[in-house]
């Protein structure tokens, strides 16, 4: 049985029942989190990383959450900055004579499934190639589906700022697939 997002804060919020409002929690959003995750920081096993400081960090946070917003929308923003620190912390940690462009599209054909089919490859090799806010931006309304407006509150944007964003990447995305698509065919 799913809780409503009340009912997990207020489980979260007492001290006898915050370990029943963490599964909750974790039961409701975990798959969601984990492939918003996933998709900016590709490596599986970083992605779970990503995905316990997430939840660990918005345990420790719950006090600060304001229901003014979804459960969801804070917790993805939660997710979204762990995820730009990992990225920050790969980046820093990588060698200056390796491009980060090249790394990052190699690690995603190294953790596509045997099954996986090449144009899904080659799509997620293409938004690697997106700036960081357009490759945000791109994954939450491309795979996520969410709203303009559920994005702008994740990520602390104007609506027109990211629909330009969202245009920019699709636009990318498109070319690099059709600039990319006979050579790999």
């Amino acid at each position: 049985m799913k809780l409503k997002d009340e009912e997990i804060v207020k489980l979260l919020s007492a001290p006898q029942t915050v370990e029943k409002g963490l599964r909750a929690m974790m039961d409701a959003y975990q798959s969601r989190l984990y492939w918003h995750i996933r998709r900016l920081i590709v490596d599986h096993d970083l992605a779970q990383d990503v995905l316990q400081d997430t939840f660990i960090k918005a345990y420790q946070n719950i006090h600060q959450f304001k229901s003014d917003s979804k459960l969801y929308t804070w917790l993805y923003r939660i997710a979204t900055n762990e995820s730009l620190q990992q990225l920050n912390k790969m980046n820093r940690m990588k060698k200056t004579d390796e491009d980060a462009e090249y790394h990052m599209q190699n690690l995603v054909a190294d953790n596509a499934g045997k099954d996986a089919e090449e144009i899904q490859v080659m799509l997620q090799k293409a938004i690697q190639t997106l700036p960081e806010k357009q490759k945000l931006v791109f994954n939450m309304r491309y795979y996520d589906d969410l709203p303009y407006e559920e994005i702008s509150k994740i990520l602390d944007m104007s609506v027109g700022t990211l629909k330009t964003n969202y245009h920019y990447a699709k636009d990318k995305v498109e070319q690099y697939i059709k600039d990319n698509y006979s050579e790999e065919f």
